[in-house]
């Protein structure tokens, strides 16, 4: 599943990357570019340097951080979905994505024993 996992973090922040080329150049839209693309390739970042932890706490920190990733990936998502832009199609899958790899790596850091 790991593997799985790790193809499917970079899968989505390349589509990520792709998406953003719908979205109209702007002062304002260049942010939410800059900010959406910075937290999803991360998520897959801090995923990858997980799997090289020095410990398991290290493992799980990275883990936490990838998730908090997540969770500002979906933020910066909704607030293309309000704003309506770009390919709202794409936007609509992205955003069930974005949700599905959250509970994923919400369920791996629920794992960790304190």
């Amino acid at each position: 599943m790991y593997q799985d996992l790790s193809e499917r973090l970079l899968k989505f922040a390349v589509d990520v990357i792709k998406f953003l080329k719908t979205i109209p150049r702007s002062i304002e839209n260049d942010v939410i570019r800059y900010q959406l693309t910075k937290c999803s390739t991360s998520m897959g970042a801090n995923y990858e340097e997980s799997q090289a932890a020095s410990s398991k706490a290290d493992f799980y920190n990275k883990i936490k951080i990838s998730l908090k990733e997540s969770r500002e990936t979906k933020y910066w998502l909704l607030i293309i979905k309000y704003s309506h832009l770009g390919d709202q199609v794409e936007l609509k899958r992205l955003l069930n994505e974005s949700i599905e790899l959250m509970n994923i790596l919400g369920s791996i850091s629920a794992k960790q024993v304190k």
